[in-house]
């Protein structure tokens, strides 16, 4: 018996509690059932609008002088004096002598000229008066000969004349080129030369620069030749041209100056297949230098802005809104996300330039949006001004 119930009642103890957890199941309330609504995801936006933009083309190039040339002795002799400005880097005054040739044997030849002249001047006078003692003679002889009037003779004096006048045109000339000097304002790039040195005529003497107008070459590819709008072989008139600014940092400072785009070339290189504009700076040394009085030297390599075509209501929007290069994230009208490819006309660092995909009032966003889903629910969390109109850069490279 007593095994029977040591059997018996561990089964009724289990079938007890079976029984009441059976009973609470049966008994428990139905859990209340919600949809979840999902939650918009706040956005920062910009709302699309049209404005006037200007296209800006950057690009960079090398600064060089107008007017190089080597200065070349056109007289020989031994060099008497050089200029203390006919150095690297002497600046020029035009007609100033920077180097004086050794002028006895000229001022002789010079001397010898004059005689030769004067020589000249006297059997002119002589032959005219044999001529005029002749015709008073043969008055009334039915026509002399022209041997007897002594014409040749007179003729043979007068070209004697001329000739003793260009040797002494000649001589002085020669002796003018014994001072070596420039005809316009500019810098001594190099010398060749010195006080005591031989040259004869040809000699290379040294190599300058005018320093009046300096000239930058910039390379343009064909996107940033379409903002500026100018034909290829385009030549400003007198006063005209695009204005250009051109910067570098010089001496641990930002420099910047002015300038004009004067012409296109009228063909593109071969091998690089790119387009070269010419910009002129007048005065860089004196007038025009930066506002920290540094002049656009020779040499220098300079960026350069120039300024292009404008574009009257355009869409424009910020660059960081752009996608994947040409995609963009709006707010529907249904507060759903959309996506879409847009076309670029023209692109910056700071804007792009939308040909076609966006109209105005549409609201883009500029924020950061994880996991973006087209149609998931956003919302606007600032009004978004929209107004982008300025400057659009289009540098290398851009489109």
């Amino acid at each position: 018996m007593n095994k029977l119930m040591k059997i018996i009642t561990p089964l009724a103890v289990l079938g007890v509690g079976f029984g009441s957890y059976a009973a609470l199941q049966v008994s428990k309330p139905e859990p209340q059932k919600r949809d979840e609504v999902a939650r918009p995801v706040s956005v920062f936006v910009e709302t699309v609008s049209e404005s006037n933009v200007s296209l800006d083309v950057q690009t960079q190039g090398e600064v060089r002088s107008r007017i190089a040339i080597d200065l070349v002795a056109q007289v020989g002799g031994r060099i008497l004096h050089v200029s203390d400005d006919f150095t690297e880097g002497g600046a020029v005054v035009p007609g100033v002598a920077l180097i004086t040739i050794e002028r006895t044997d000229y001022l002789l030849a010079l001397s010898q000229a004059e005689a030769r002249e004067a020589e000249a001047k006297v059997a002119l006078e002589l032959a005219l008066a044999g001529a005029n003692v002749a015709r008073q003679q043969l008055r009334g002889t039915s026509k002399p000969s022209d041997l007897a009037l002594k014409k040749p003779q007179v003729a043979e004096a007068q070209a004697r004349l001329k000739a003793a006048e260009a040797n002494l045109a000649q001589a002085r000339l020669n002796l003018s080129r014994t001072n070596v000097s420039l005809p316009f304002a500019g810098r001594i790039s190099q010398t060749y030369v010195d006080v005591g040195q031989y040259v004869a005529p040809g000699t290379p003497l040294g190599r300058a620069f005018a320093t009046d107008r300096v000239e930058v070459r910039l390379p343009l590819n064909n996107t940033q030749l379409a903002s500026l709008g100018l034909p290829i072989g385009y030549v400003a008139e007198k006063g005209a041209g695009l204005d250009v600014d051109l910067s570098a940092m010089v001496a641990g400072l930002q420099q910047q100056w002015r300038g004009k785009l004067v012409r296109l070339d009228a063909s593109l290189d071969s091998s690089t297949r790119l387009l070269y504009a010419s910009v002129e700076v007048d005065d860089p040394y004196g007038a025009n230098v930066s506002e920290h009085n540094m002049p656009l030297a020779v040499g220098l390599y300079v960026n350069a802005t120039i300024r292009g075509r404008e574009l009257s209501n355009a869409v424009s929007i910020p660059r960081g809104a752009l996608r994947a290069g040409n995609t963009v994230y709006l707010v529907g009208s249904n507060g759903q996300l959309e996506i879409r490819t847009l076309s670029i006309t023209h692109s910056s660092d700071t804007i792009a330039v939308v040909r076609d995909g966006l109209s105005a009032g549409e609201q883009i966003i500029i924020s950061t949006l994880r996991n973006p889903l087209r149609g998931m629910p956003v919302q606007a969390a600032n009004p978004g001004t929209g107004q982008y109109s300025g400057t659009a850069v289009v540098g290398e490279g851009q489109g």
